[in-house]
């Protein structure tokens, strides 16, 4: 059943499909898992990894499919909520189907964006759960991760307080770190603008090394970015113990492997490569793993939770951050390359909404009221603003992926910009389908679900982009002219030597390339909507994760702690003290 997502919030949809939530034993049944492949926690479990990828090896993959967008508004278009949908229409076609997305960070949930569960009837439950630590993965990559720091500053501090040979006696050398070249920070899982920079060690000798340091969001961590990517645990623990926290004064970098602390956290990660069992409100399965940032890092769920549910499932749909210029790009050029899998379907999310936006519309602000532009017909506002969701329809056929666009329906849109958008959609040679899920569940994504498994029928092309082998400025390049729609590229003195250092260096042929910019525009200014013609993109710094390895080119600044708005979600979540459930969640 469907319940009314007009007058019910999220966390009250949730609260009510609960009572059908399923147990571990009938996941078993279901899903065929044998009785140790689940790792109970709570009233949900954990996928052994292993276990399951050792025992299915041989069974062929299911269709692969991923859900991506157009350039989004502030407020975002609907793709976690698009993705549990398709999953909950392709279910009421009677198909074998789960899902796999990132696990939201307390940041944003405590703040404008909310949980990331997907919304109204095509949500992933229970919802309280997934939205407060889950089954504490985020909390072992913050403990990870600052163990380094911890080992850093303490490091730092024996070095300035002993000798050559006190350091000898306590089997320790000397790895003469500059502490004003120091990579790495701390990391918590808010958004706390106030930590952004600060001092520590404050006090005394005996209070660790005074210097300046920072916070970062968990989800910024590179732990988390490697754990999206890693194939297996053997991967997992090679990768932390090339994590570059600083480098010594001679600006050799020095790593966690160098601080001798990488084992210890991997030893805090060991279940964290297990990714957690949900289900959809309609009960289909979802696994939930990893959840990096979407701009400096990957912005996917894991490789290691696809390849769970492509044995798992016959139709297995993950989702991509941002729009398909950021997070189909990394999906496309990173992911899959990373992972040897070869998706079918790219399902772009569109709303009437974003598409006036790009057809110059008033500036869309989150938490103030939509101008009423949005929410009245305009047709000549949708049609210019089509010429963006047209551009990301190439960039997935660029990769030679069948496209299928999803019209994510508000109550507002009219027949009208329905049909309007149906025929410029069609004419550029993808499928269109209108979904209302949010409202109907699986009923309400019957079209959508019918036009993906029709696209799952044709024949892939599956092409990279770049092959590993070009040069990280040639990359950028390609990604800024043939993905952005850039004149070129400029890259600032500082950066444009470091590429050029970069480029020369053979440990970082393999490397990644982790495109940095803004969400907001298919350019690096937010502000350029639709589809800006004669720009050119600023490169201004490469950033380095050694562990992870990515080379990210950033276009513009990026800050990794976001702040908490004036009007946080946290108001509004409280606790029933008669029954303990959490409220107000969404």
């Amino acid at each position: 059943m469907a319940y009314d997502a007009v007058k019910m919030a999220d966390w009250q949809i949730s609260e009510a499909a609960e009572e059908h939530l399923k147990s571990i034993s009938d996941w078993q049944n279901e899903l065929k898992l044998e009785k140790d492949e689940v790792i109970p926690y709570g009233r949900l479990g954990k996928i052994d990894f292993l276990k399951v990828i050792n025992r299915l090896q041989n069974r062929p993959d299911g269709k692969y499919i991923d859900v991506t967008a157009i350039t989004p508004t502030p407020l975002g278009e609907g793709k976690t909520t698009t993705t549990m949908g398709l999953i909950e229409g392709l279910g009421k076609r009677g198909k074998n189907v789960g899902g796999v997305i990132r696990q939201p960070s307390g940041g944003p949930t405590m703040n404008i964006k909310g949980s990331a569960a997907g919304g109204g009837n095509a949500q992933a439950i229970p919802l309280t759960e997934f939205s407060m630590g889950l089954t504490g993965d985020i909390n072992a990559i913050i403990n990870a991760h600052n163990l380094a720091m911890v080992a850093l500053n303490a490091r730092m501090q024996h070095e300035a307080n002993y000798t050559d040979e006190q350091l000898a006696k306590r089997k320790l050398k000397r790895l003469d770190i500059d502490p004003k070249n120091v990579e790495m920070g701390w990391v918590i899982d808010f958004c706390a603008q106030a930590l952004r920079n600060i001092i520590i060690g404050i006090g005394g000798k005996m209070d660790g090394f005074q210097m300046s340091s920072r916070f970062g969001i968990a989800v910024s961590s590179e732990v988390m970015a490697i754990l999206s990517i890693v194939r297996d645990l053997a991967d997992f623990r090679d990768r932390l113990g090339k994590i570059t926290v600083a480098y010594d004064r001679q600006g050799n970098p020095v790593t966690t492997g160098d601080l001798e602390v990488a084992g210890a956290m991997c030893a805090w990660l060991v279940s964290t490569i297990n990714p957690t069992l949900m289900q959809t409100v309609e009960g289909q399965p979802v696994l939930i793993h990893a959840g990096p940032f979407a701009n400096i890092a990957i912005g996917q769920s894991s490789i290691i939770g696809d390849r769970i549910g492509l044995k798992l499932f016959d139709y297995s749909v993950t989702e991509s951050g941002f729009g398909a210029d950021i997070g189909f790009e990394k999906f496309w050029n990173v992911k899959c390359r990373l992972s040897g899998l070869v998706p079918n379907v790219a399902v772009v999310t569109a709303t009437v909404r974003a598409l006036k936006m790009h057809g110059g519309g008033p500036k869309v602000v989150a938490g103030l009221p939509l101008d009423p532009s949005y929410t009245k017909e305009n047709l000549g506002l949708v049609e210019k603003g089509v010429v963006n969701l047209i551009h990301h329809i190439g960039i997935v056929k660029q990769a030679g992926i069948n496209p299928v666009v999803c019209i994510n329906s508000f109550h507002t849109d009219t027949k009208d910009e329905i049909a309007l958008i149906r025929r410029l959609v069609e004419a550029a040679g993808a499928r269109c389908a209108l979904s209302s899920h949010w409202a109907n569940g699986g009923d309400g994504a019957l079209e959508l679900a019918d036009a993906v498994i029709d696209a799952c029928n044709e024949k892939v092309d599956f092409k990279l982009l770049y092959p590993m082998e070009t040069p990280l400025r040639e990359r950028v390049e390609m990604i800024a002219k043939k993905v952005y729609g850039a004149d070129g590229v400029s890259w600032s003195a500082d950066a444009a030597a470091k590429a050029k250092k970069l480029e020369a260096d053979p440990k970082f042929k393999d490397f990644s390339t982790m495109m940095v910019k803004t969400h907001l525009s298919l350019s690096h200014d937010p502000a350029l909507k639709g589809v800006p013609k004669g720009w050119t993109l600023p490169i201004r710094d490469v950033l380095i994760y050694s562990g992870a390895k990515f080379l990210c080119p950033c276009a513009g600044t990026i800050t990794l702690m976001p702040g908490t708005s004036s009007d946080p979600a946290f108001r509004r979540i409280d606790v029933d003290v008669k029954t303990g459930k959490v409220k107000g969640l969404f």
